[in-house]
């Protein structure tokens, strides 16, 4: 009996069964991946956008090739320029950190220490064009439609996502599958939210020309497909006065005018077609501008504005689905035939340095030989990683600028052999296979640097056809993979995470539309991938990078090519901007055109 007493004063105990209470997560403004966010509860406005900055005028701008389509989240048809104004994300970025999301539409934000799922609370302001709210039966669909309907990135980005659930009018949370992956909240806030009530019995998956229903800054006026498109600033948007948008957003109207080349584009421009331009082209940086009048009269602008953003990666990428490129010896010999050296002085004006990381520009590039928090990374996969990776610095080939390649011929000959091929009868030839294949171009800018690479191939008996199609053709042929070389950037951020994944992971090398197209399929550089995307604080992002980046240089997957480290302008001066520049460099939103 006493037994049974003390059972039942131990139920009927008020605090009986139950835990510690569990401390409430409070909301906040923003998150950072890593460390303390730069602006506090309450700023005003980023540091790299002026507040007072008036409202007004056109801007007009160009873009090369073409589109056929107003939805940007698909995987079908090319958009236009801008097509991504008259949408919002839950949250944004600022331009001066890392990696930092504050409250857009969502007013805050609340997840645990182990970031295990998220809850965004959305502004009562928030608007559909239409004058709907935005509600978190809209974010719900944003995500579920995405996952089935969007372009292929968006499945990799969102795989983690366990469940989405309503838990009010304006709030929705997102609970995520089990791992250690710090980033997911970030890329939630990322998500562009759509409205369900527009998109019903319509198809997502289909090219449009119909300008889908947004709740941006922007909205389309008018448009002419393959042409030209502008965009209005809408004089109600709800979210004029948030801090992360005060002093963006300037512009009365946005233009893109589509033109099908370059060279085209610069001389439009010269004659005042449209009136701002960042320059690509070391030729035409140094010599494409001499005879505008603009410049001579006073009524133009040329800078160029130093940043602190990562580079990336740009070369020419091998497709490993081609049995041709799957020996890595191969691969390392081809890059012998790029004479960088040779393309800097005489077709760069010497403006370029050569890549040697695939994030160059940054801390995240690797120097040297990896130090103990990388080797912590690499020693278990060392089984699987090209021996270099722990005994040497990456260097791409070097050439003494004056056109002679032979010594580095040799070398690339040696290595051919090595893998089984020989030279008959000027041909390089394996099995009775002789070494043939195509470089696939997008625009014919890129002929010039291309060709003289392919005439240093012929030299070893290799045959490297030189082709360069339309945009459309370009794309479709991306997308499915039909091409044995082509020329890409591999575009990256102050904290890379789970985009590298859709770049390099194994589970996106046979998906279409995915930004695998080396088609890199390796364990190796699968684990370090999950690595990267679990780095618990910055010091471990930065060193599991390095790592990351040893295994993709000493893999030989691309020949690297070039990089600036500035924002090439030029413009006709009719604007103003901040100014303060920001690391990640220009934001054009943020200019203004004079009253």
């Amino acid at each position: 009996m006493r037994r049974l007493l003390i059972i039942l004063s131990l139920l009927l105990s008020p605090t009986a069964g139950f835990a510690e209470p569990v401390k409430p997560i409070p909301a906040a403004h923003g998150i950072a991946m890593h460390g303390a966010l730069k602006y506090p509860a309450g700023f005003k406005h980023f540091d790299y956008a002026d507040p007072h900055a008036p409202k007004g005028g056109e801007a007009r701008l160009a873009e090369i090739g073409g589109w056929d389509s107003l939805n940007p989240f698909i995987v079908k048809g090319e958009p236009p320029g801008g097509a991504d104004l008259p949408f919002e994300t839950l949250m944004t970025g600022s331009a001066d950190e890392a990696f930092s999301e504050y409250g857009l539409i969502a007013e805050s934000i609340e997840t645990p220490a182990d970031r295990s799922w998220v809850i965004f609370t959305l502004r009562p302001q928030a608007r559909w064009h239409d004058g709907k709210p935005i509600t978190a039966d809209d974010v719900i669909f944003s995500l579920d439609i995405l996952k089935a309907k969007g372009h292929p990135r968006f499945r990799f980005y969102y795989a983690a996502v366990d469940k989405a659930e309503k838990l009010a009018e304006r709030r929705v949370k997102f609970s995520f599958k089990p791992g250690d992956n710090r980033e997911l909240p970030l890329i939630l806030g990322q998500l562009p939210v759509l409205p369900r009530h527009y998109w019903q019995g319509r198809d997502f998956a289909a090219t449009t020309l119909e300008p889908p229903l947004g709740s941006g800054p922007y909205k389309v006026k008018s448009f002419e497909a393959q042409r030209s498109i502008t965009y209005e600033r809408v004089r109600d948007y709800w979210g004029a006065d948030l801090p992360v948008r005060r002093g963006h957003n300037n512009f009365d109207r946005i233009r893109y005018d589509t033109y099908r080349d370059t060279t085209v584009a610069l001389e439009a421009f010269k004659a005042g077609e449209y009136d701002w331009r960042l320059e690509n082209e070391a030729r035409k940086w140094a010599t494409g501008y001499t005879d505008w009048q603009g410049l001579k009269d006073g009524r133009g602008r040329r800078e160029a504005i130093p940043h602190r953003r990562p580079a990336g990666m740009q070369g020419f990428a091998f497709n490993l689905r081609r049995d041709l490129f799957q020996d890595a010896r191969v691969r390392r010999a081809l890059a012998h035939a790029f004479d960088f050296e040779w393309s800097n002085k005489t077709l760069f004006y010497g403006q370029y340095k050569r890549t040697a990381s695939y994030f160059a520009n940054s801390e995240l590039a690797a120097e040297g030989l990896p130090g103990p928090l990388e080797l912590a990374v690499l020693e278990p996969l060392r089984a699987q990683l090209p021996p270099e990776v722990f005994t040497q610095a990456y260097r791409p080939p070097v050439t003494d600028g004056d056109g002679n390649i032979r010594p580095n011929l040799r070398i690339a000959m040696k290595l051919l052999e090595e893998a089984g091929w020989d030279v008959v009868d000027g041909k390089l030839v394996k099995d009775g296979r002789p070494f043939t294949f195509e470089i696939l171009l997008v625009q014919p800018v890129w002929e010039r640097i291309t060709l003289p690479f392919a005439r240093n191939l012929a030299r070893l008996g290799i045959s490297a056809n030189v082709r360069t199609v339309d945009p459309a053709q370009y794309k479709n042929r991306l997308d499915h993979f039909d091409f044995d070389m082509i020329v890409h950037v591999w575009g990256q951020s102050q904290s890379p995470g789970n985009e590298q994944a859709s770049f390099w992971g194994s589970a996106s090398a046979d998906q279409p539309g995915t930004q695998n197209l080396a088609g890199i399929n390796n364990p190796a550089i699968d684990s370090l991938v999950e690595q990267v995307i679990s780095a618990p604080d910055r010091d471990t992002l930065v060193a599991r990078t390095r790592a990351l980046d040893r295994a993709l240089l000493w893999n030989h997957y691309v020949i690297p090519h070039w990089h600036l480290g500035t924002d090439r302008l030029v413009w006709w001066d009719k604007f103003g901007h901040p100014a303060v520049a920001p690391a990640n460099g220009t934001q054009f939103l943020t200019w203004w055109v004079k009253p």
